[in-house]
């Protein structure tokens, strides 16, 4: 509904150029026009044979995908109604990582079938009190309706039975390969409440050359990248890891130093050396046989 704006003859309470819209042919019906054409960009996208949308953004990135949370996200929508959709549509997505585009379809379609009632003479109030019954009814319907059920969180082929379908909706005949993948993973990285599962704890690592059915699970973590040494195997290590580089601290500032002989060149580094070497030997006498580091290794 729209806001009702006070016409006062005394002072202006907004500034000038401001918009007041109400009634049902300004308001209501521009903003199901709206939402009609927000979800008429995504609604092909839908399902397993879904088409690919090439979208553009701000920064003239181009992404080509068949992602309604992708879609939505990379648009830049700037109608209020139609933003309502794209909120609706991230909670979904923070929620359950899945059916964003199912979201803007059924909000689009519930106002569409709305619009009649509304020429009709009905309130918005009235059409919202009967959509939320229908919920009410729809919501009891559907426990009818199962065909199967999840008992066990921790059993891989129970949960295989709710991953096949949420697989199938993104790679369409990749189900039976991917599908005891993800369950292994979900399956390894479940905690003792079902409820506090966090997608965070399983990764994806992409690497050049293979193909899909390459894929596996590794329990453990997984760097796309050679190691700086010659050493390539080490077994019951203790690891360390760092979110900075194996490296010294690098100053804000430019300077130049003048070096005027070699003894000068020689003594220049010694101080970087000293603290560098007191670092690994600290790491070295903790036991640490093995460090990760979030960018490299210094020359030193």
């Amino acid at each position: 509904m729209a806001l009702r704006v006070p016409q006062s003859a005394g002072p202006q309470l907004f500034k000038e150029g401001y918009k007041n819209l109400q009634g049902l042919e300004e308001v209501i019906l521009r903003n199901i026009e709206a939402t009609k054409e927000m979800s008429e960009i995504t609604r092909t996208s839908f399902g397993p044979n879904g088409r690919n949308k090439m979208v553009v953004n701000h920064l003239s990135k181009l992404f080509v995908t068949n992602d309604a949370a992708t879609i939505i996200r990379e648009l830049d929508v700037v109608h209020p109604a139609a933003k309502l959709l794209v909120l609706a549509s991230q909670q979904q997505e923070a929620e359950a990582g899945d059916g964003t585009n199912y979201v803007v379809i059924l909000a689009s379609e519930l106002l569409q079938r709305a619009e009649p009632l509304l020429r009709m003479g009905l309130h918005p109030s009235e059409i919202a009190r009967g959509f939320e019954r229908a919920m009410d009814a729809a919501l009891a319907q559907l426990e009818t309706l199962a065909v199967d059920e999840v008992r066990a969180w921790r059993e891989r082929g129970e949960l295989l039975k709710a991953v096949r379908t949420a697989v199938a909706s993104k790679q369409y005949g990749q189900e039976d390969v991917l599908g005891p993948l993800v369950a292994e993973a979900v399956e390894a990285a479940m905690p003792a409440s079902q409820a506090r599962f966090n997608v965070d704890n399983v990764r994806v690592v992409k690497v050049m050359g293979g193909g899909l059915a390459q894929s596996r699970v590794v329990h453990g973590m997984v760097l796309p990248a050679a190691p700086e040494t010659v050493a390539r195997r080490a077994r019951f290590a203790r690891v360390a890891v760092f979110a900075c580089p194996v490296d010294m601290g690098q100053t804000e500032t430019k300077g130049t130093v003048l070096l005027h002989n070699a003894g000068e060149m020689l003594d220049y580094t010694t101080g970087e050396e000293a603290q560098m070497e007191t670092a690994v030997r600290e790491l070295h006498d903790a036991g640490v046989k093995v460090v990760v580091c979030g960018s490299g290794v210094g020359d030193l």
